[in-house]
């Protein structure tokens, strides 16, 4: 990095840590600290939802997975805009109407306190753990790629988003994600024109696609029923819109983005907008993922992108074994370079886009070698290299200043989401537990205090966290895999509160505690993939609480008559 990627870097950085304090001081009531005294606007909302959900782990991690398997992971997000609808038609009223702070707010008024505060404490673990992951995704990354310090740029991370978080509570996230937003959009179009001015002379942007293409990373629909398929058309419409209805109906840090509405049309207008938009966005994103793999396919590239292992191997006894790989990665990369400019030449034909296949095979195979002895020489070193293929080529092929801006966007990311999340977590602790338990009567001072408390606590909790995470197959999976554990289970809760009203409290809090333990049991043996948890969590927590309830249902008095 040079001295104008350090200035751009940090001065990004300064400037949304100081612009977040200076807007948002003197937030003297609880409405104004958890709910932005409800000003905002719907494109306000609509950037604030956005940038909750596009953490840093949506820029290294997605365009890593585009690179590895292509387009399909787009059909993840193809349920979205269904559960945008039904959240405006069902979700967003309800709590408008009912005035509520938080989302668990309404489920005491529908069951009991207890189920409140389960629903509360489910929200607490999976949002706290996710927090913890989205302050250690790019901080683990960054430290190997530059050499920092991982504990210490884990540290800085969360520091910068307690700061203004504390400072100006939901209206300093919903302020600083409009800023963080537009940095974000800017660099990822600047990459992306960058990587296409990069592509050798005669390679046009529909030249690309065709080899992107020809090598299998632009297979967008999935229709098979194939049930070890991660990525189907199917999961993305079934279990991604239960995802989605879960994570944006129910999630706190989501909700709060919405509440902070001016009224409920501005909220529902909000969410539209982010319906519209998010899949376009991460289509975007995906596809940078394989401009990527087609700029390395004029281009040399690592056997394996992560440069600790790559140190660790090349600096072990299978060293010899490790070159002889990339000799044969060399050799095959100038087969595929050759092979690609005959087949753009030749009109695409069906022989050459075969051979480019078996190519393709090839280099994944001695990439797979490569793992088997990167994990022989080490075998605490993560070997799987998608999160680092997007930073790699950041840092190895953009000029001086973009840099410092694509690192601006990474770190803009972690800290928009992040501060979403710390500020979701203090207010659900302060709402649904602090203020149900504490004894008197209390000052709105006394609370917006005890909310900045909790957010400098889930701030500490978080970075804590990071600091003993590890890395997963694929950061963004990891993230959406925490959501899925938990998240069907909430939604089944909800929809019992909104449409089964026969179903009681007991019923309902007995049958949330089951499906929680059968959902970590399915999860733990992998029967199923993890988009589909969503829709089995939420279809036993209300089929159970049905059959506890027609059990318990007391039978009516019979009166003998004598």
């Amino acid at each position: 990095m040079q001295l104008i990627d350090w200035i751009i870097l940090l001065g990004t950085l300064a400037f949304i840590v100081l612009y977040g304090v200076w807007k948002t001081k003197g937030s003297t009531t609880v409405k104004q600290y958890l709910k932005g005294d409800n000003t905002s606007r719907w494109w306000t909302i609509g950037l604030s939802v956005m940038a909750t959900q596009a953490s840093a782990i949506t820029f290294l991690s997605t365009p890593g997975q585009a690179f590895d398997s292509g387009m399909g992971f787009v059909q993840f997000y193809f349920g979205l805009p269904i559960a945008m609808i039904i959240i405006c038609m069902i979700f967003i009223p309800l709590y408008h109407k009912m005035n509520v702070y938080t989302a668990y707010e309404f489920l005491e008024g529908r069951f009991d306190q207890k189920t409140r505060t389960l629903t509360a404490v489910l929200f607490l673990v999976q949002r706290g753990l996710a927090a913890g992951i989205t302050i250690f995704a790019p901080a683990i990354i960054l430290s190997a790629i530059l050499g920092w310090n991982l504990t210490l740029l884990t540290v800085i991370i969360g520091i910068l988003v307690i700061i203004y978080t504390v400072s100006g509570g939901t209206k300093a996230v919903s302020v600083t994600q409009k800023q963080q937003m537009g940095i974000i959009f800017l660099g990822m179009f600047i990459a992306f024109y960058i990587i296409l001015s990069y592509l050798p002379a005669g390679i046009t942007f529909t030249d690309a696609l065709d080899i992107a293409g020809a090598s299998g990373k632009m297979e967008i629909l999935d229709f098979s029923f194939d049930f070890e398929n991660r990525y189907t058309f199917w999961s993305g419409i079934i279990g991604g819109t239960f995802l989605a209805l879960s994570y944006f109906g129910t999630d706190q840090s989501q909700v709060q983005r919405y509440l902070t509405g001016k009224s409920i049309r501005e909220s529902q207008l909000g969410l539209i907008f982010n319906g519209i938009l998010k899949v376009p966005m991460q289509f975007f994103i995906l596809l940078v993922g394989v401009m990527v793999f087609v700029f390395y396919q004029f281009n040399t590239s690592p056997l394996n992108f992560n440069p600790a292992a790559q140190a660790a191997v090349t600096n072990s006894s299978y060293s010899e074994e490790y070159q002889e790989l990339e000799r044969d990665q060399a050799e095959i990369h100038l087969q595929k370079k050759v092979l690609i400019t005959e087949y753009v030449g030749s009109g695409q034909q069906q022989a050459l886009k075969n051979n480019l296949k078996l190519l393709n095979i090839q280099e994944q195979q001695n990439r797979e070698k490569a793992k088997v002895l990167i994990n022989q020489a080490d075998p605490i070193i993560e070997t799987n290299d998608k999160d680092y293929v997007f930073i790699h080529f950041i840092l190895n092929n953009l000029p001086r200043g973009i840099i410092g801006l694509l690192l601006a966007v990474i770190l803009s990311a972690a800290m928009s989401s992040t501060a979403s999340e710390l500020n979701a977590l203090a207010s659900t602790t302060v709402i649904d537990l602090y203020k149900r338990n504490v004894s008197g009567e209390k000052s709105e001072t006394h609370y917006v205090r005890a909310s900045k408390l909790f957010t400098l606590l889930w701030g500490i909790i978080a970075i804590s966290v990071a600091c003993v995470a590890d890395l997963f197959d694929n950061l963004i999976q990891l993230v959406n895999i925490i959501g899925s554990i938990f998240y069907g289970n909430v939604l089944g809760i909800f929809l019992l509160a909104f449409f089964l009203k026969y179903v009681k409290s007991n019923a309902t809090f007995i049958a949330a505690i089951i499906t929680q333990m059968l959902i970590i049991i399915v999860w733990l043996f992998d029967v199923m993939p993890f988009l589909w948890l969503n829709v089995l969590g939420c279809l036993l927590v209300m089929s159970i609480a049905l059959i506890i309830q027609s059990i318990t249902k007391r039978p009516n008095k019979i009166k003998i008559v004598s």
